[in-house]
């Protein structure tokens, strides 16, 4: 039985055959910051390496495209955790959504799968984006299973992770493009990323969540708590994401995510007081799960 995480709801089956595996590192045009920041952290340098139906897409570039969006997601950002893997496997499917592979071997590798079209560099980067959120929160050993009711709050924070770390794609990308003469592509990526948030902020806005948050839970908690990057976990993303912005050391509090038993399937209270114990257990901010239980009108159990 082979069991996924990832953007939309759970896929328990999967088989697939990978095509070819690439093993091969890149550092064209990678800023000097990743060697910099590589040797303070497992996931910020642990290699990547590639599988699966990449088509006429060279793997070169493939690399270079995650790289830097890993970097860009992670470049200064405290890495707690003492769950990070060895490695990083990307596969490209062409079908299906975007997850990651909880596979049962007990290997030291996260697995992410990915479906974009050919060079959808833009989409490649938001995918990858998101499932390296669920690696950083823990969400990659076999035992990692989403359950209900607390899934869709990962989700949305993953989201939010994912939203931030384009934005930071884009600038970079501009500044410093991995393929030559593409600066403006830089453009099309917080195009693509705007979208995105133009989307999120529609249903924000239909669901009321632009008023008050703590009612917004309070009134619509059965439909909220579905797990999956359900619409209500996709509005949320952007109350987070302002956290994030506002107050950027919060996001390595992802790192002590789901390190208890019963991880995302117990009730939120336990949850965000599980979440806060373990910041202080590996000396990570804990403004996030405080934050969010003031936002949600959630009091931590025990406090």
């Amino acid at each position: 039985m082979k069991n996924f995480i990832g953007l939309t709801a759970t896929v328990q089956t999967f088989s697939a055959t990978a095509r070819w595996v690439g093993l091969e590192r890149t550092q064209t045009n990678m800023p000097k910051t990743l060697a910099t920041y590589a040797s303070r952290a497992a996931l910020l340098s642990v290699p990547i390496e590639l599988a699966g139906d990449w088509g006429r897409m060279l793997p070169r570039s493939v690399k270079n495209v995650l790289e830097r969006m890993r970097l860009a997601c992670l470049d200064h950002c405290r890495l707690v955790s003492d769950r990070q893997p060895r490695r990083l496997r990307i596969e490209e499917h062409t079908s299906g959504p975007p997850a990651i592979w909880l596979h049962p071997d007990k290997s030291d590798m996260a697995w992410i799968i990915v479906d974009i079209g050919e060079r959808d560099w833009s989409k490649l980067a938001y995918q990858f984006g998101h499932e390296l959120g669920h690696v950083l929160a823990n969400s990659w050993q076999a035992a990692a299973k989403p359950a209900a009711p607390c899934q869709w709050l990962e989700e949305s924070m993953v989201e939010a992770f994912s939203l931030r770390g384009l934005q930071r794609l884009a600038a970079g990308w501009k500044k410093s493009p991995p393929f030559a003469g593409d600066s403006a592509f830089g453009d099309a990526i917080a195009e693509y990323r705007q979208n995105i948030i133009h989307r999120y902020a529609a249903l924000a806005n239909g669901q009321g969540l632009n008023g008050d948050v703590t009612a917004w839970f309070a009134d619509q908690r059965r439909e909220i708590e579905m797990p999956g990057l359900n619409p209500f976990a996709q509005a949320m993303c952007l109350t987070i994401l302002a956290e994030y912005n506002q107050v950027p050391d919060c996001i390595e509090a992802l790192g002590a995510l789901n390190r208890w038993p019963g991880r995302s399937g117990i009730p939120i209270g336990e949850y965000l007081e599980r979440w806060k114990e373990s910041c202080a257990e590996l000396q990570a901010s804990q403004h996030l799960p405080l934050r969010l239980g003031e936002l949600l009108g959630v009091v931590p159990r025990g406090r």
